[in-house]
This record gives structure tokens, sequence and C-alpha cells, in this order.
């Protein structure tokens, strides 16, 4: 039975990278479905990244195959890998840590360097493209029934790379988080998660500013900012008809703090 491919990149739209990974894929297989998550990554944005990855993978099929091309070492020595998960679904990227969300929300069965060239689209792959020559050839492979074993050598788990995200610490009346992902409207996403603020009234500290907690985008007066949890399940900030982002002046890693009321 052949398998899905689920795309991530940082490519865009406007060049043919994209394009071209999926021709690879056809020539291979055409009759491998493909499914675009997003090609708007911003370049080179690992956290996000891994951010999105996480949060698409609950909502796509058992037996998928996650092809993510974000790969600021692309041609150096990091590895090109597969992973294993149960129900038969796979990853497929560089090993730089893209997939430090998905390790921290479902058991990884199995890892896999990519050193068999046979799956490669050359055995001499462009050294800025690997997503071309290497990944998408493998992942069309792999989705064609080409037995995850013989796509390389097995690699420890451990050793795969992770990164250095800093974890929500709990404070006697709140908890401090960070920003995780800002996504397109510009409302930033902490890795606060609604577990340790339901069933609780709170608020969020920023700046001497306190941000109201509401429960949709229009609780608040157009152009005031407000605090609610995501769709995803986090707790986020946001404005009616604007960007947090702008307004706040807020990158990746900032630090926010959510104070629980009496």
């Amino acid at each position: 039975m052949t398998k899905l491919i689920a795309l991530i990149t940082d490519f865009g739209l406007q060049d043919i990278y994209v394009g071209v990974i999926k021709g690879v894929i056809a020539s291979i297989n055409s009759h491998i479905p493909i499914l675009d998550i997003t090609h708007h990554i911003p370049p080179q944005d690992l956290i996000s990244a891994s951010f999105c990855l996480k949060s698409a993978y609950p909502y796509f099929p058992s037996e998928t195959i996650y092809l993510a091309v974000v790969d600021p070492g692309v041609g150096s020595t990091r590895k090109a890998i597969a992973l294993r998960a149960e129900h038969e679904t796979y990853f497929i990227g560089p090993d730089n840590g893209l997939f430090t969300g998905i390790l921290d929300l479902i058991p990884i069965l199995e890892a896999r360097e990519l050193t068999n060239r046979v799956y490669w689209r050359s055995p001499e792959p462009s050294l800025t493209f690997h997503g071309r020559d290497i990944f998408a050839s493998v992942a069309a492979h792999l989705a064609s029934g080409v037995p995850f074993e013989t796509l390389g050598e097995k690699i420890p788990l451990p050793s795969l790379v992770r990164l250095p995200l800093a974890p929500y610490q709990l404070t006697a009346d709140g908890v401090v988080g960070v920003i995780q992902y800002i996504d397109y409207f510009g409302n930033l996403i902490t890795n606060i998660p609604a577990s340790l603020v339901s069933n609780k009234s709170w608020s969020v500290s920023l700046f001497n500013t306190t941000i109201a907690q509401s429960s949709t985008y229009s609780e608040q007066p157009q152009g005031e900012l407000l605090a609610l949890i995501s769709s995803n399940g986090w707790v986020e900030i946001a404005i009616n008809g604007g960007s947090a982002a702008q307004k706040l002046q807020l990158n990746l890693g900032d630090s926010i703090y959510v104070k629980f009321k009496d």
C-alpha cells in the first residue's frame, strides 16, 4: 500500500524548490499522495519548524511519512535521518533539532542514518539541496514499500539532536514561560499548556502591563491585547484585529508571565 507523504519546509512557494521535490517523488512513484503542511516556515527557523510539525501531527492519518526540510546545515556533517514510530509512521529529514517536538510528543522506535545511496536520487548529491537529492527520494521509496531497515545504518535514539528549548517554570502564583511560535497573524504562542491554567482565573503580566484573559479574539475591543488558549492548546497573546508580535516587539524565546488571580 502506498503511503501518504506530508511536506513541511522553509522553501516558500515563489521558487521551484517545492515543485522539484514533488517532481522527484512523482518520478519514483506517481501514485504517492502528497499533502502540504506548510512551506512558509521562516527561513532556517528550526524552533518554528519543530512546533509546526508537532502541532500538525495529530491531524494526519497513521502510516503518514513526514518529509521535513528546514536545513541550515545542508552539506555539513549533520546526519540525514529517518525515524520510525508506531503504526508505520515515519519522519525523514536532517538531524538538526527540527524533530524535537515530535521526540517529546510520541515514542520513536528506531532511527536510521540515510547511508544507503541506492535510494538517493543521485549517489553524488548537491551540497545545497539534500531535500531534492536525498530526502525526497528516500521518502518516495519508503512510501512505495521499501523496508525501513534498508535505508541505512541504525543510530542510537539518545544521539538525536534536540533544540535547547527553555521549559516553563511554576512559581508561587503563576507560570513563567517563553514564546515558542509566532504565527502569520502575529499571535504569540507560548510553551505554557492549557492544562496549567484550566479552571483558573489568570492574566499575562508583561512590561508592567496586565493582559486580560479572554475566551475568543473578539471578546476584547478592536486593537486591544488579549490572552487566550490557542487552538493547539497553549496560552497565546494576541490582538483583536492586529499583530501582538509587532506591537510588543517580542521574539521566539522571550519570557512571559502568567499570573493566577486569588
